[in-house]
């Protein structure tokens, strides 16, 4: 099955205002913002949107205001949980019209085995009818989506077309390039490692910075992909320190501070998550400030 999310998605945040109610004009702006940016797709309701705080009428409310703003670029859902049959009550109920594919994050806490992971991931592919991202970020999860795992899955049904990898294990990418049929293919799940997974195979990545640095990150990861290394390791040296701060006190508090000295948003967030610290903040403002 083909799929349009080669070059650089946008892991889309959720603007809150300051009664924590989502900010529709705020994110109207984002949007606005990628698409002049050349980002090549939007995600949304992943784990930068706080999709965990957020209810069942917010979510449906969410991704109706992107699909009527986001143009022509191709959407892609996160559908993820911890409970097969619940995805698939959602799958069953979700009108899919405007949406290019869906995210689905292995399942948190209950920590499945690997045959756990391929029969809830068989599961889903059989009944949505969209194509279908893996999602593997073990640091929040608690359980790895292994190659061999990542590879099987590719190979036993057409409509599993991508794994989104933030595991940052580059043995295990690596593999999942070498290995993987031909309609399958490898996204970055981590901005610091886009440029690396890039060159080894990957097609692009999903990424937090991009938020409020579309132009930068779409034209790094467009370098890469035709083969600007030099070029593209220009952009990545120039971003690196931004990467880092970003995720220093966890996501999306960094991106919601740089958006927030942008004066696109608020600076606020759901419980649990919280604002990050001055002192980061400033780090932030001052690595961004050397940029424009």
């Amino acid at each position: 099955m083909k799929h349009p999310f080669r070059g650089t998605g946008v892991a889309l945040v959720t603007p809150f205002t300051a009664d924590n109610t989502i900010d529709y004009k705020a994110l109207g702006q984002i949007i606005d913002n990628q698409v002049k940016g050349g980002i090549d797709y939007l995600v949304a309701l992943g784990t930068t949107a706080e999709s965990s705080t957020l209810t069942t009428a917010e979510k449906a409310d969410v991704v109706r205001f992107v699909k009527v703003r986001k143009g022509n670029l191709p959407l892609v859902v996160g559908m993820g949980g911890n409970c097969t049959r619940t995805i698939l009550e959602q799958i069953e109920s979700f009108n899919f019209e405007g949406v290019d594919g869906i995210l689905v994050v292995t399942p948190y806490y209950n920590k499945p085995s690997q045959e756990g992971m391929f029969r809830h991931y068989s599961a889903i592919a059989r009944e949505s009818p969209v194509p279908v991202i893996l999602y593997n970020v073990p640091t929040r999860t608690g359980v790895n989506l292994e190659a061999e795992t990542v590879i099987r899955l590719a190979e036993s049904n057409e409509k599993i077309v991508a794994v989104k990898e933030a595991s940052g294990i580059l043995s295990q990418i690596t593999r999942i390039n070498k290995y993987t049929p031909s309609h399958f293919s490898v996204i970055s799940g981590d901005d610091v490692l886009a440029f690396p997974i890039v060159s080894i195979g990957g097609v692009g990545v999903i990424s937090v910075t991009a938020n409020a640095l579309p132009g930068k990150v779409s034209r790094m990861i467009q370098l890469a992909l035709e083969g600007k290394y030099d070029e593209a390791r220009e952009l990545h040296f120039e971003l690196i320190e931004l990467f880092r701060l970003l995720f220093k006190e966890g996501n999306p508090g960094g991106v919601k501070a740089l958006l927030t000295i942008q004066g696109i948003i608020q600076n606020e967030l759901r419980t649990p998550l919280f604002r990050i610290s001055e002192s980061t903040y400033r780090e932030i403002e001052e690595a961004y400030r050397k940029l424009i």
